[in-house]
Protein backbone atom coordinates (compact mmCIF):
# COMPACT_ATOMS: atom_id res chain seq x y z
CA UNK A 1 0.00 0.00 0.00
CA UNK A 2 1.28 3.49 -0.25
CA UNK A 3 0.43 4.91 2.43
CA UNK A 4 2.83 2.38 4.63
CA UNK A 5 5.71 2.99 2.41
CA UNK A 6 4.91 6.83 1.73
CA UNK A 7 3.00 8.35 4.75
CA UNK A 8 3.53 11.62 3.20
CA UNK A 9 1.20 10.92 0.54
CA UNK A 10 -1.76 10.27 2.71
CA UNK A 11 -1.19 13.42 4.85
CA UNK A 12 -1.18 15.25 1.50
CA UNK A 13 -3.84 13.99 -0.37
CA UNK A 14 -6.14 14.46 2.62
CA UNK A 15 -4.80 18.22 2.87
CA UNK A 16 -6.13 18.61 -0.32
CA UNK A 17 -9.65 17.12 -0.14
CA UNK A 18 -10.24 19.49 2.72
CA UNK A 19 -10.60 22.83 -0.12
CA UNK A 20 -14.18 21.88 -0.77
CA UNK A 21 -15.98 24.51 -2.84
CA UNK A 22 -19.26 26.23 -2.11
CA UNK A 23 -22.43 24.46 -3.61
CA UNK A 24 -24.40 27.36 -5.34
CA UNK A 25 -27.67 27.64 -4.01
CA UNK A 26 -31.23 28.27 -5.22
CA UNK A 27 -32.85 31.49 -3.78
CA UNK A 28 -36.73 31.56 -4.27
CA UNK A 29 -38.49 35.27 -4.84
CA UNK A 30 -43.15 34.13 -4.70
CA UNK A 31 -44.73 36.25 -7.45
CA UNK A 32 -48.78 36.88 -5.49
CA UNK A 33 -50.64 39.93 -5.00
CA UNK A 34 -48.68 42.15 -6.99
CA UNK A 35 -46.10 41.83 -5.01
CA UNK A 36 -42.06 39.86 -4.88
CA UNK A 37 -41.96 37.97 -1.68
CA UNK A 38 -39.18 37.79 -0.54
CA UNK A 39 -38.50 42.15 -1.29
CA UNK A 40 -35.02 41.79 -0.39
CA UNK A 41 -32.61 38.60 -1.58
CA UNK A 42 -28.98 38.23 -0.58
CA UNK A 43 -27.00 35.45 -2.96
CA UNK A 44 -23.54 34.68 -3.93
CA UNK A 45 -22.12 34.66 -7.10
CA UNK A 46 -23.44 31.39 -8.96
CA UNK A 47 -26.38 31.28 -6.88
CA UNK A 48 -29.88 31.12 -9.00
CA UNK A 49 -32.30 33.36 -8.37
CA UNK A 50 -35.85 31.75 -9.09
CA UNK A 51 -39.31 33.66 -9.33
CA UNK A 52 -42.45 31.73 -9.04
CA UNK A 53 -45.43 33.77 -10.50
CA UNK A 54 -48.69 32.01 -8.45
CA UNK A 55 -50.65 35.46 -9.40
CA UNK A 56 -53.26 35.92 -11.88
CA UNK A 57 -51.05 38.18 -14.18
CA UNK A 58 -47.93 37.83 -16.07
CA UNK A 59 -45.07 39.69 -15.04
CA UNK A 60 -41.27 40.74 -15.05
CA UNK A 61 -38.46 40.81 -12.99
CA UNK A 62 -36.66 43.87 -15.31
CA UNK A 63 -33.19 45.32 -14.35
CA UNK A 64 -33.45 49.05 -16.39
CA UNK A 65 -30.59 48.96 -18.70
CA UNK A 66 -29.73 45.34 -18.03
CA UNK A 67 -31.85 41.58 -17.87
CA UNK A 68 -35.41 40.77 -18.15
CA UNK A 69 -37.00 37.68 -16.35
CA UNK A 70 -40.46 36.66 -18.50
CA UNK A 71 -42.66 35.54 -15.48
CA UNK A 72 -46.04 34.32 -17.34
CA UNK A 73 -49.00 33.35 -15.36
CA UNK A 74 -48.45 30.22 -12.91
CA UNK A 75 -45.01 29.84 -14.23
CA UNK A 76 -41.54 30.54 -13.03
CA UNK A 77 -38.15 31.74 -14.50
CA UNK A 78 -34.75 32.28 -13.28
CA UNK A 79 -31.20 33.87 -13.62
CA UNK A 80 -27.71 32.80 -11.97
CA UNK A 81 -25.97 35.70 -11.14
CA UNK A 82 -22.43 36.55 -12.24
CA UNK A 83 -21.21 38.98 -10.53
CA UNK A 84 -21.11 40.91 -6.87
CA UNK A 85 -23.33 43.75 -6.48
CA UNK A 86 -26.50 45.11 -5.32
CA UNK A 87 -29.08 44.59 -8.22
CA UNK A 88 -32.75 46.95 -7.98
CA UNK A 89 -35.29 45.22 -10.39
CA UNK A 90 -39.14 45.49 -10.72
CA UNK A 91 -42.31 44.01 -12.38
CA UNK A 92 -42.01 45.61 -16.44
CA UNK A 93 -45.68 45.53 -16.29
CA UNK A 94 -46.37 47.08 -12.96
CA UNK A 95 -43.38 49.33 -12.01
CA UNK A 96 -44.49 49.61 -8.14
CA UNK A 97 -43.49 46.21 -7.81
CA UNK A 98 -40.09 46.21 -6.76
CA UNK A 99 -37.25 43.92 -5.51
CA UNK A 100 -33.43 43.80 -4.41
CA UNK A 101 -31.13 41.27 -5.10
CA UNK A 102 -27.81 41.97 -3.11
CA UNK A 103 -25.18 39.54 -4.67
CA UNK A 104 -21.80 38.81 -2.48
CA UNK A 105 -18.31 36.81 -3.59
CA UNK A 106 -18.01 33.78 -2.79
Amino acid sequence: MLSKRYPWVTIALVLNMGAVPALAETITVTVDKMAFTPTEVSAKIGDTIEWVNKDRFAHTATVKGGWEVVLPVKKSGSLVVEKAEAIDYYCRFHPNMKGRITVAAK
